[in-house]
């Protein structure tokens, strides 16, 4: 396909552009996808904000963006599984394929990895992507292809719970109700842990939570939140917690809250890159400390789950912003965390 397509670009700390780039041309073992749908991401916000995550420092002009959902405009000439017309997921990020984690299936630590918006790797906010067609889900036609770009953060999600072990019997808690912790929470009720406590600080949060299926919604600022959930389980605390706030505090609070030979899954980095956790406590308890990067092999359960109804998708997304909005899109979800739950992007 020839011609121009505007791509929304970063163009200093808290300010946004457009400029036009020409459609890229998808290689052999590429699709071209129209990009209709973006997800904000907590760390596209990071990067707008503070120019930087840890070493991945931003080099203006950046294209931000990396949950992406479209439909396939082109294929190349070695693709067979997808065809023009053809709704996809896109997950963001192509590895090596050679290296220890990639041949042992754990690609998602793999060290040479390409993925969207990740510095200096450009990402989608852009009308048009070539990329690897392996790495573009074909979606149901009961899903639509703003699911397809909600499908990223929900592949954390289900990766957080397969690092807990997230089975039917148990009981569960997670601490932070954003996106991730949203779809954290659907995940573990999927995968059949009935109980699962939700945690936070902003009552838009907890109310969205209990919309989606949480058994019980603790505000930190009002409860004693290891005192409640104590009371909730007849004293004898949680199975698995998941921590998606990167709050010491939380980290605390779930250690605390959990069970002996209970399992917490770090999944929120913290502000600060340290946390001082009670290791008395971790060791006292026999607790299992896992953590979460990204995702692996997920993508297909996590499509599955929505196509089935099991999970509502949808549900997450508070605002929605034009493509030619994009500046107040990024300003707003920056400044009014307290209200704005998820963000989307509609690119066309």
């Amino acid at each position: 396909m020839e011609g121009n397509m505007k791509v929304a670009i970063m163009l200093d700390k808290m300010k946004m552009g457009f400029v036009e780039r020409p459609i890229p041309t998808p290689k052999d073992d590429e699709v071209l996808v129209k990009v209709e749908y973006v997800g904000v991401c907590g760390s596209d916000l990071h990067y707008y904000e503070q120019g930087r995550i840890g070493d991945y420092i931003v080099e203006p002009p950046f294209v931000l963006g990396h949950e992406s959902g479209g439909t396939v405009v082109e294929v190349g000439k070695n693709v067979k599984h997808l065809k023009v017309g053809d709704k996809v997921a896109l997950e963001p990020g192509k590895t090596c394929g050679h290296c220890e984690f990639c041949r042992t299936g754990r690609y998602n630590l793999c060290p040479d990895v390409i993925f969207f918006a990740t510095p200096p790797v450009d990402g989608v906010f852009c009308e048009y992507v070539a990329h690897e067609a392996d790495l573009c889900f074909k979606l149901p036609d009961n899903m639509d292809t703003m699911e397809g770009a909600l499908i990223e953060p929900l592949a954390v999600g289900f990766h957080a719970a397969k690092q807990g072990n997230a089975h039917f019997g148990q009981t569960a808690m997670v601490t932070g109700s954003g996106c991730i912790g949203l779809v954290s929470m659907m995940a573990l009720k999927t995968l059949g842990v009935s109980t699962v406590f939700q945690v936070d600080i902003m009552q838009k949060r907890l109310d969205k939570a209990l919309e989606l299926g949480a058994t019980a919604a603790l505000n930190g600022k009002e409860v004693n939140v290891v005192e409640e959930v104590k009371r909730l389980t007849d004293g004898k605390g949680v199975d698995l917690v998941i921590e998606t706030s990167g709050s010491e505090i939380c980290a605390r609070q779930g250690i605390e809250a959990l069970k002996k030979d209970g399992t917490l899954v770090q999944v929120g980095y913290s502000a600060s890159g340290d946390m001082c956790l009670p290791t008395s406590m971790i060791c006292d308890k026999e607790i299992t400390i896992k953590s979460v990067f990204r995702y692996r092999h997920i993508y297909p359960l996590a499509i599955q789950a929505v196509a089935e109804g099991r999970i509502n998708l949808k549900g997450i997304v508070t605002n929605y912003f034009d493509f030619d909005d994009i500046q107040n899109a990024m300003d707003m979800s920056v400044k009014n965390k307290a209200d704005i739950v998820k963000s989307v992007i509609k690119i066309g």
